[in-house]
């Protein structure tokens, strides 16, 4: 592979206006494409194999024309101090504006809650709940004002007027936090490179792959229905890898000049080497990605496969945007006092990277317990992990939503918040009235039940819809125990009348996606882990570097899960990071992060332990191969750590709490892989090794394929002094 990259490097340099001009001509197209594209993201969640699944899709073809896909609004009332609901003037006011509710274009129907029976015993909160003809991201903006208006309408007639549901849900947008992570960024691309320009082509290189691969999934939404967060996860993790895998090839030219090697061949051995570790590091994040499939939740797999994919754009810009650019750039990729003398870019040997390797070698050990010790310590909150999906409990408390959310739980109780929908299918019942009845009696005689309307029979009778308040909050343990009773107990009644008893709603089909993640975690990890677990064994030529490396990924990764936990679930910093309302933990949060980080984790692990087999292979003894492979890559690691946490807490500052979440995650697991493990376990676990480390059965050895990540054939090949190395080193002509 190293001699293959090392041709496209070369080729890319040489003909770096035609790679310049390919790359130019796609972003057009596909920017094209993108502005053409008036298809709006999918709100609808689908988890196939479900409970809840199954009942919705049986409603919608039971109950046509109930919209089951439709944005909601419920219009909450709150009566003056001393007066009620019911007072004329009051009614009178409430009714104006269902009224004019039901005048809106993309209105269904909007129910007057007198008619619906939705005011509060004490008549001082009601409700009118407010069905659209499309979702909310459908929703027209004259449609949200129209909402707006008439609660402003009531508030003018003395009323307290809030307003809850999706109806108000916006497609989430980038923000000048973002910015702020990639001029973050830049800055530490500066000091690192001390040029300009060496600073700028990541950035440059990385936006370019950024923006094909967002073009393609905004031209793509409509399509594949692609959830709103799908774009912003790729724009987080295409920035990241972008930059990082552009830094690696800059940093590795740089050091083959001050070898003395001609640029074109500088650029050659840069792709050849470090290009063959960004291909696998890239690998690994796809695996990752890409293996979020076996979940079997398609908008998981779809965000999955669109990250995978800008992943994908960033090596491939990285192996051949990145060497043209460098041919374009000449000696201003070195420093302004260094262009003369390309030598004086060799890595100091007495730099901190040198200086850190010292110490843990002298100390392995002591290292390695403290390291092991701290990150077990914050990972212990994660053992209180609550998971659940988003709703307007978590908002925060100043908003519409939150404090409509709060008005119904007073008035109506917690579980009105989140209702369970049981569908009673009859169709294998001789007696369909019967089988609902008794349905209806098990639904009232179950503890933790605090209301169940009437059943709603659709137009043949073979089907009814009952709805069953619980007494429980939605994301409380109870509502999820009340759902576990309601299906256990529904066996009863299939088998007694035929009549098949399902559950769905939000609240269940949070229960359920909860549930699928679970069981989906170990199997996911074993095929993430093992799969990876395959790469690193081909590309480092042991096992029990590949080993290390995944024991330390999940100690990583746990200690991520335990400081979500801490801020969002617990409210520990939550000041600091912005989170001004707590609650469980999203239910995709845990295997996304675990997906995530690993192939993340695993960057790092190849960039700077490839450095360390390099020199092992070329000679040197276990000890001497860490220090080298610190002088070498540690100021490069570190930046490129850095420059990806920048960007991930760049996307804490989202009003989404999903991106919000996942950025803080990803943040924080990044700082422990990379500066925990990567750059403190790692070399302590080597050290304490010595050349077992780099141990693999003979059997194995033959079995497996040598891709020569770190470049031995290729030296071979060219040898010390190749034909190209007789141009200047700092003219690249």
């Amino acid at each position: 592979m190293a001699t293959l990259l090392y041709r496209l490097g070369r080729f890319a340099f040489r003909r770096k206006g035609l790679v310049a001009l390919v790359w130019v001509v796609v972003l057009a197209a596909v920017g094209g494409a993108a502005a053409t594209s008036s298809s709006t993201a999918s709100s609808t969640i689908s988890i196939p194999g479900t409970e809840a699944q199954q009942a919705f899709e049986l409603l919608e073809d039971r109950f046509p024309g109930s919209n089951p896909d439709g944005a909601t609004a419920r219009v909450v009332f709150k009566a003056p101090e001393g007066e009620q609901l019911t007072a004329p003037e009051n009614r009178t006011a409430i009714g104006e504006m269902v009224a004019d509710l039901n005048r809106g274009s993309q209105v269904q129907q909007a129910v007057d809650p007198f008619q619906a029976r939705s005011v509060s015993p004490d008549g001082t909160i009601a409700y009118a709940q407010v069905n659209y003809e499309t979702s909310a991201f459908e929703l027209t903006d004259s449609s949200r004002a129209a909402l707006e208006d008439a609660a402003e309408q009531g508030r003018e007639a003395g009323l307290t007027v809030e307003v809850g549901g999706d109806a108000l849900t916006t497609i989430p947008e980038t923000g000048s936090t973002e910015v702020i992570g990639v001029l973050v960024a830049a800055v530490v691309l500066l000091i690192t490179f001390g040029s300009l320009v060496a600073a700028g082509l990541p950035l440059i290189t990385a936006l370019i792959g950024v923006g094909i691969s967002v073009s393609a999934i905004t031209a793509l939404t409509g399509v594949l229905e692609l959830d709103s967060t799908t774009p912003i996860l790729a724009t987080m993790i295409g920035l990241a890898v972008g930059i990082d895998y552009a830094l690696f090839i800059v940093s590795r030219y740089r050091a083959e000049l001050a070898e003395g090697h001609a640029p074109r061949d500088a650029v050659g051995r840069a792709t050849g080497t470090a290009g063959s570790a960004v291909v696998f590091a890239g690998l690994t994040v796809v695996i990752a990605l890409a293996g979020l499939a076996v979940v079997n939740i398609p908008i998981l797999t779809k965000m999955g496969l669109a990250a995978a994919g800008a992943v994908v754009l960033a090596v491939l810009v990285a192996l051949t945007l990145i060497p043209a650019f460098l041919g374009a750039a000449g000696p201003r990729i070195l420093p302004r006092k260094r262009r003369g003398d390309a030598a004086a870019t060799a890595p100091d040997k007495q730099g901190a990277g040198t200086r850190w390797a010292g110490f843990v070698l002298r100390r392995p050990v002591l290292v390695l317990l403290a390291a092991v010790a701290g990150l077990g310590l914050i990972a212990v909150p994660a053992s209180e992990l609550q998971l659940g999906l988003p709703d307007d409990s978590s908002k925060p408390t100043d908003t519409t939503q939150r404090r409509a959310y709060d008005l119904i739980a007073e008035g109506f109780g917690p579980g009105t918040n989140g209702p369970l929908i049981v569908a009673v299918d009859a169709t294998g019942s001789d007696d369909p009235t019967a089988a609902t009845e008794r349905t209806a009696g098990m639904l009232r005689g179950l503890d933790g039940v605090a209301a169940l309307t009437p059943p709603t029979p659709n137009r043949t009778g073979d089907t009814a819809m009952l709805t069953v308040i619980p007494a429980s909050e939605p994301s409380s343990t109870a509502t999820e125990d009340l759902v576990h009773t309601i299906r256990e107990t529904a066996g009863g009644i299939t088998d007694a009348t035929g009549a098949e008893v399902l559950v769905t709603g939000q609240t269940a089909m949070g229960i359920d996606v909860s549930d699928k993640l679970n069981d989906a975690l170990l199997p996911y990890l074993a095929l993430v882990v093992g799969l990876a677990f395959v790469l690193l064994m081909v590309v480092f030529r042991s096992i029990l570097v590949p080993l290390k490396a995944a024991l330390g990924f999940l100690l990583s990764v746990v200690a991520a899960l335990g400081a979500v936990v801490a801020v969002f679930q617990w409210g520990w910093l939550a000041d600091l990071v912005g989170v001004e309302q707590t609650g469980p933990v999203m239910s995709l949060m845990p295997i996304f992060l675990v997906g995530l980080v690993f192939g993340l984790a695993m960057d790092y692990e190849v960039f700077l332990v490839t450095r360390m087999r390099e020199a092992y292979v070329h000679g040197e003894t276990p000890r001497e191969s860490i220090v080298t492979g610190f002088s070498h890559g540690a100021r490069v690691v570190t930046a490129a750590a850095l420059i990806m946490i920048s960007v991930f807490a760049g996307f804490v500052g989202s009003d989404e709490s999903m991106i919000k979440m996942i950025g803080f995650g990803l943040a924080i697991a990044v700082l422990f892989d990379a500066f925990v493990v990567r750059m403190t376990i790692v070399p302590a676990v080597l050290a304490l090794l010595g050349k077992t480390a780099w141990w693999l059965p003979r059997p194995l050895d033959a079995a497996l394929p040598n891709v020569d990540v770190e470049g031995e054939k290729l030296q071979r090949q060219l040898g010390p002094n190749s034909e190209h190395e007789r141009e200047p080193a700092a003219s690249h002509s």
